[in-house]
């Protein structure tokens, strides 16, 4: 049994014990190869009859995961080591960070406010976007209240990484579950754990500050967590609250980085929230929540998560959709064959027409010399106007109020439907045939009308960002209808 005063590693002398579970424990400990003596934590683990190959493995991987970190939010690696004392110790130690863990900080303070809350999402969300960015990408996966501390440097620091996965989860492989019940999303459970993995566990920490509530404790609908009614939050706050915990991983943010811009664009745009009671009493707000939602449209900026082209803005009563041109269609080159036809089809008929009255043709040469050099110019030109109309952003308007479906290109209306004829929504590939002839398979978003009419969306993205974008479509149609 190790015990306060020990020095282990002929190092590092234990001072108190922060915590023991299976096998595990943690010390707060001083260095005494340094001088003065310095403060570190010290993670150990007994290797016995308590503790299983995953756990070694898994705090063997946490060991060489953080050397290659260097992060001043994530507390710096320092040393490991093994003792064979009667019983084989391995010994992780860290740099040790003054502060208070978030968990206490909930049991003494009851909630956080809205700001703070937002503050600390911002500054973790960093801390992933750095973690997700590193090539492999590093995954903590177990992100909660007791794994973040309130620095005494006014900034939040993410600690143990005991669950650490260094590599996206692929078919077939076979990792160890981990993760705790409330915070972790249901594909970590079964292995399949992404980056959108971790960014649940922050919004189910980020509504716990919030709520005073446990993930676990608050009621479900359909595996989402109910808790707009515990926190007076602003709706687009609420909203990317949702988002961030949504079930299905495909309809999350699925990049830090986005969920960052999201989150700081709303920060820009929102006004100062209005003082309500104090943190340790509910709050409740002076009217139902549900009616003030409505004062203000809830308006979410979303960006494909695939390559970030793809721009969805969405209101209750509207959805616009804004895309790259459709670079596969080669506008100029249709324009040119046109105009050819067009010249072809007048010196045919003018000729004809002379003909018919008795008109020699050489009477039309000076009229077809002066067309020709305005028709040369015209095919001239096409070119830079197909270019222009095909790199001219695409945007589709969803309108509930007038009920209608209208897609511009570079303002001007193409197509239209009302939203009561749509049938189908789905992913559908089909043949173009660009720049001299070359058939090639492209995607699109395929809206289909009762009257088996078919509207394109998104043509000339990947099968991923069509997918990506019928999902937000339908998700958007079915607010609408209920």
């Amino acid at each position: 049994m190790l015990q306060a005063e020990q020095i282990l590693h002929d190092r590092y002398k234990l001072i108190r014990k922060l915590g023991q579970n299976n096998g595990h424990q943690t010390w707060f400990a001083q260095d005494l190869a340094q001088h003065p003596p310095e403060s570190v934590i010290l993670k150990l683990l007994a290797f016995g009859d308590q503790v299983q190959w995953d756990n070694l493995k898994l705090f063997e991987r946490e060991a060489q995961i953080l050397r290659q970190l260097q992060h001043p939010q994530i507390p710096r690696y320092r040393d490991s080591f093994t003792i064979d004392d009667r019983i084989l110790w391995f010994g992780l130690v860290q740099e040790y960070v003054p502060g208070m863990l978030l968990k206490d900080q909930l049991a003494q303070q009851g909630r956080l406010s809205e700001a703070t809350a937002k503050k600390l999402a911002i500054e973790i969300l960093k801390i992933l976007c750095y973690l997700h960015e590193l090539s492999p990408p590093v995954l903590h996966r177990d992100i909660k209240p007791s794994n973040l501390i309130l620095g005494s440097d006014h900034r939040v620091h993410l600690i143990d990484f005991g669950a650490v996965q260094d590599r996206a989860a692929k078919e077939g492989a076979t990792f160890t579950v981990v993760g705790t019940y409330g915070y972790t999303p249901m594909e970590q459970f079964g292995g399949r754990a992404v980056a959108a993995s971790d960014l649940y566990a922050l919004g189910a920490t980020l509504i716990h500050t919030v709520t005073g509530v446990a993930p676990a404790d608050l009621p479900q609908e359909k595996l989402r967590l109910q808790f707009r009614d515990r926190a007076t939050l602003h709706p687009e706050f609420a909203d990317w609250l949702q988002i961030m915990t949504e079930p299905d991983p495909a309809k999350r943010f699925q990049t830090a980085r986005q969920a960052l811009a999201v989150l700081q664009d709303l920060q820009r745009s929102s006004k100062p929230q209005p003082q309500t009671a104090h943190l340790l009493e509910p709050a409740v707000p002076s009217r139902p929540l549900a009616e003030s939602r409505l004062d203000k449209p809830r308006s979410i900026e979303l960006l494909d998560p695939y390559s970030g082209l793809v721009q969805l803005h969405k209101t209750p009563a509207t959805l616009v959709i804004t895309y790259p041109g459709d670079f596969h269609d080669s506008i100029s080159d249709k324009i040119q064959k046109n105009l050819g036809r067009i010249y072809a089809a007048l010196c045919c008929l003018a000729i004809a027409d002379g003909i018919a009255i008795g008109i020699s043709v050489s009477s039309f040469t000076p009229i077809l010399l002066i067309a020709f050099p305005l028709l040369w110019l015209s095919m001239a030109i096409s070119p830079i106007v197909g270019e222009w109309f095909s790199n001219t952003p695409t945007t589709v308007h969803f309108d509930r109020n007038r009920y209608w479906l209208q897609l511009q290109k570079g303002g001007i209306p193409l197509t239209g439907t009302s939203l009561a004829e749509i049938k189908s929504i789905t992913g559908s590939s089909f043949i173009s045939h660009p720049r001299r002839g070359i058939a090639v398979e492209q995607q699109q978003v395929v809206l289909q009308t009762k009257q088996r009419r078919e509207i394109g969306i998104g043509r000339g993205l990947s099968a991923q960002e069509c997918k990506w974008l019928a999902t937000e479509i339908r998700s958007w149609l079915s607010e609408v209808e209920s």
